[in-house]
C-alpha cells in the first residue's frame, strides 16, 4: 500500500511540474513541434496518469512497469531537449528573466521527478517478492 501511495504522489507532483513548465513554454513562446506535442501528451502526461490508475487495481505490477517506462521516456526526452540539444527548448541557453527562471527550474524539477518516477517503481517491484515471502512466513503455522 505504501509503495502505491508514494508512486501516486510522484505522479501528481510530476503533473504539477509539467503544468508549470508548460505555462513557462507558453509565456516564453517556445512552441513544441507536432510530434513533440504528441509525445508530451501521451508519454509525459497520459501514461503516468494511466499508470497511477492501474496501480490501484489488481494489476499493480503492470502499473509500476508502465510508470517506470513512461518516466524513462519522459526523462530521456527532457534531458535531450532541455540540457543536451541546441534548440529553443534548451534551458541552459536562455537569458535571465522571470519566466526563463521558471522554465529552467521546472526543467530541473522535471528531470528529478522523472528520475524518481523511473527508480521508485523498479525498487517497489523489487520489494514485492520479499514482501510476499514475509506474508507467507507470517501465515505459516509453527511446528512444535
Amino acid at each position: 500500500m505504501k509503495t502505491k501511495i508514494i508512486a501516486t504522489l510522484i505522479v501528481l507532483v510530476h503533473l504539477l511540474v509539467v503544468l508549470a513548465h508548460g505555462r513557462a513554454h507558453v509565456k516564453l513562446q517556445v512552441a513544441a513541434s507536432l510530434w513533440q506535442s504528441a509525445y508530451i501528451a501521451l508519454v509525459i502526461v497520459v501514461c503516468p496518469l494511466a499508470a497511477m490508475t492501474v496501480l490501484w487495481t489488481r494489476f499493480q505490477k503492470t502499473g509500476f512497469v508502465l510508470l517506470s517506462v513512461s518516466m524513462a521516456g519522459s526523462l530521456v526526452f527532457g534531458l535531450m531537449n532541455h540540457f543536451i540539444l541546441s534548440c529553443p527548448d534548451n534551458a541552459l541557453g536562455m537569458h535571465h528573466g522571470y519566466w526563463q527562471s521558471i522554465f529552467g527550474t521546472t526543467a530541473v524539477l522535471l528531470a528529478i521527478t522523472e528520475a524518481v518516477g523511473l527508480g521508485w517503481p523498479i525498487w517497489a517491484l523489487h520489494l514485492e517478492p520479499a514482501s510476499k515471502q514475509r506474508q507467507s512466513q507470517d501465515r505459516a503455522v509453527p511446528i512444535h
